[in-house]
């Protein structure tokens, strides 16, 4: 029997997949949890269960939530990246350290074939079969949904045929749940007009009335939130997520064009990522100069759109990220923020860094700096190209 390694997190699609692999094709089936912080134990327990009764060969769980954040989210926290100024990326950026474990799985294994349970008419197809044909480019990709053109009911009719026991009304609905955020994929989100029901949501709202949380930043990482101090930010996104989720902060809806040139709508809810990149982008303002911020946004932008498109493996981004870091040196500071049922408030900033010294001056109110002579000179000077324009080209006119 051919070996296959299959990217499975136990949902719909990659129930399906296992199966069909293993019953249908024949082939020795190696399914690969891949945690980036979006399992509990309970659950990793439960997924390997329902993984061994569909006649697998095996089931491995890697733990990879912490190469997560070093090798992706610390780079999206840096660049303050929300995909058309709302969405954190949050499946895209997991997809890519999956594809890429998963490659290094399959050699390791000595598996000649690898499968995924992504559809013909989504970004993830891209993602994985572009790292696959990088890091294994003479391994043989399967991809039984896209192949088949199976609509999420026939893979239902299909589990229930063979007697497979989930919960199928959950099932109507494609939800991939991470550190940095959760993505929700229902029939609405196939519409232009409907938003997601509540029960759809995977966190319900719990908390009412508000309350105020600090995050301390040094450079550019999370290093405490209200004043304990972690060692590892991703226990530190996980906290943040803990306090704020509740309160139904970061749930949206992101229209996109995807990388097939369709666009495409999904739900998310992203608590934390939000919280944490808004908190971030107050902090460089009050840090940043304005050159760093402007070519620092640009950069972003290119960043986020490549990483969303599958181009993690592109040695640029290697440069953009070097970049991205070298601006955090002086990235260190503490924010407030206000928690309150569905949105936050920056309430503002604490940072020896902060450019905002009243030193040197307050805005509208009093300079240190410079005297009016210097303004009226330095305006002067400022203008004098666009003055000289409007004279050569534009003399008849103010006559």
């Amino acid at each position: 029997m051919k070996k296959v390694v299959l990217a499975y997190s136990g949902g719909l699609d990659t129930t399906f997949c296992a199966l069909h692999l293993s019953k249908d094709l024949g082939y020795e089936v190696h399914a690969v949890l891949i945690n980036t912080g979006g399992f509990s134990q309970a659950e990793l327990e439960e997924t390997e269960e329902r993984a061994n009764s569909l006649g697998i060969a095996s089931f491995t769980v890697l733990e990879v939530t912490k190469a997560y954040y070093e090798e992706v989210i610390k780079f999206l926290v840096f660049g303050n990246v929300l995909k058309n100024q709302t969405y954190p990326l949050s499946v895209s950026a997991e997809r890519i350290l999956q594809a890429k474990t998963l490659a290094e799985y399959a050699k390791k294994i000595g598996a000649k074939s690898v499968a995924h349970g992504s559809t013909g008419a989504g970004n993830d197809q891209v993602r994985f079969d572009m790292i696959f044909q990088t890091i294994v480019p003479d391994i043989e990709i399967i991809t039984p949904i896209r192949d088949l053109k199976l609509s999420r009911q026939d893979e239902i009719l299909y589990l229930q045929k063979h007697g497979v026991s989930m919960n199928f009304e959950k099932a109507a609905y494609s939800i991939n749940k991470g550190i940095w955020g959760t993505s929700v994929g229902g029939k609405e989100t196939l519409t232009s007009s409907q938003t997601l029901p509540e029960e759809a949501w995977p966190t319900q709202i719990s908390k009412v009335g508000s309350e105020e949380i600090s995050i301390t930043f040094e450079k550019g990482e999370i290093k405490a939130v209200n004043e304990i101090e972690y060692d590892n930010p991703v226990d530190a996104i996980l906290k943040i997520q803990e306090i704020a989720a509740p309160y139904g902060i970061g749930r949206d809806i992101h229209v996109g064009d995807t990388i097939i040139g369709i666009k495409g709508r999904v739900g998310f809810e992203a608590a934390a990522p939000l919280v944490i990149i808004k908190s971030h982008q107050l902090l460089e303002k009050h840090t940043l100069t304005k050159w760093q911020t402007f070519w620092k946004n640009q950069l972003s932008e290119f960043y986020g759109t490549h990483l969303h498109e599958g181009h993690y493996l592109d040695p640029v981004m290697r440069n953009l990220e070097a970049f991205l870091a070298d601006t955090q040196d002086f990235v260190s500071g503490t924010v407030k923020v206000a928690l309150f049922p569905y949105r936050f408030q920056l309430i503002g900033i604490e940072s020896e860094h902060d450019l905002m010294a009243s030193k040197f001056g307050s805005y509208g109110e009093i300079n240190k700096g410079y005297t009016a002579e210097d303004v009226k000179g330095f305006t002067r000077i400022l203008g004098n190209q666009t003055a000289i324009f409007h004279q050569v080209n534009h003399a008849d006119e103010e006559n």
